[in-house]
């Protein structure tokens, strides 16, 4: 199991970079004044975190397959390694970022000359993707980045919340299905308790703040120089999520769980 470990590690590690590094998207569109298309480059990073979900969700189902009929198997340490490989994602999307902000810029001006994304990906040339080197940027981080910045305190602790429960969702009903045997399909199929609560918190009250948060740096230049820093702030806000997320798994099953049983 310990190579399936790896390969879930790896994936999930994969899910949680890519989604990170829209922020990384979003920057670019704003600096070139180009959000719409920019946005439409989201595609590919969706594309890329679920098609890795796709592999790494039955792999982690089979652990609970597997602690069904091993008992001395340590299901709950897997998981939490699991949440360890978000963390390691977030944080390396972090790293990644002034870097993917530079290669996005160069992409979202060759998606204005392709037309569409299958066209783009059929225009890159070898030479291309060997001359990507010419954009790695250095990460420069400073605390700087957590001073205010006109980012709304509130939005930064939903921003936490809302991770932790995406983060958790999956593996809490996954758990709640180990913990109740007899209702373990029921509770397989439950991450949307933990999931719904998180889509709500994010469609009401973080879009509309980071559409604003956008939309300011779009028209006022002042704004827009510290569109980077505000970034920063929100993705490690998401890294504090996946790490809340350790603390929030096991009360989660167990609220899946008790929701199952009323059923």
């Amino acid at each position: 199991m310990i190579n399936s470990l790896i390969i879930v590690f790896v994936l999930t590690l994969v899910i949680h970079t890519a989604e990170t590094l829209s922020y990384a998207v979003r920057f670019a569109g704003v600096k070139l004044n180009k959000i719409a298309v920019a946005l439409s480059l989201t595609g590919i990073i969706v594309l890329v975190s679920r098609t890795a979900n796709l592999i790494q969700a039955p792999l982690t189902a089979k652990f609970v397959d597997y602690a069904r009929h091993h008992a001395s198997f340590p299901l709950i340490d897997y998981m939490r390694f699991i949440l360890i490989a978000s963390s390691a994602g977030t944080i390396l999307a972090i790293a990644l970022f002034p870097t993917f902000v530079s290669l996005f810029g160069r992409v979202i001006a060759k998606l204005e000359v392709a037309g569409s994304i299958p066209k783009l990906i059929t225009s890159v040339t070898v030479g291309q993707l060997i001359n990507t080197k010419h954009y790695l940027r250095k990460p420069a981080f400073s605390f700087y980045y957590f001073r205010y910045l006109g980012i709304p305190k509130r939005l930064i602790f939903l921003n936490v919340v809302v991770t932790a429960f995406y983060t958790v969702g999956v593996l809490a009903s996954l758990y709640a299905a180990h913990l109740l045997p007899a209702y373990s399909t029921t509770a397989s199929q439950a991450s949307g308790m933990i999931n719904g609560i998180a889509t709500i918190l994010l469609t009401i009250f973080i879009d509309p703040q980071l559409g604003i948060i956008t939309d300011k740096a779009l028209h006022h230049e002042e704004y827009r120089n510290q569109l980077g820093k505000i970034y920063i702030v929100l993705m490690t806000s998401r890294c504090l999520g996946t790490m809340l997320g350790q603390f929030l798994l096991i009360p989660a099953a167990y609220f899946i769980g008790m929701i199952v049983k009323l059923i």
